[in-house]
């Protein structure tokens, strides 16, 4: 059994390279997947905690976290795409306004 120790380690080290790929990197496209593997990190700690505690809580909210992590896709992936038919780029420095 893997010590509830490593797997919060792992997800502090996939959440803090979301984070720091969501602050310094440029590309749109790279930072919606670095928000992604923060939501990924998260869940894994909330996995991790629900498999070392005789309670499903854990896992429920993983699914919540799923569920939301999926509408948020279609969403940002539609803006996304939205923004690169409007602008040409997906560079964050180039579409800094809400203006055509």
């Amino acid at each position: 059994m893997i010590p509830l120790s490593h797997v919060l380690a792992l997800s502090m080290i996939l959440f803090i390279l979301g984070i720091a790929g969501f602050i310094i990197r440029r590309n749109v496209v790279t930072v919606f997947m670095c928000i992604e593997l923060m939501l990924n990190a998260v869940n894994l700690a909330l996995i991790g905690f629900a498999r070392y505690q005789p309670s499903l809580d854990g896992q429920l909210f993983v699914f919540f976290v799923i569920v939301v992590a999926a509408a948020e896709a279609a969403v940002g992936l539609a803006i996304i795409v939205a923004l690169y038919r409007n602008r040409g780029s997906l560079s964050i420095d180039e579409v800094d306004s809400m203006k055509l």
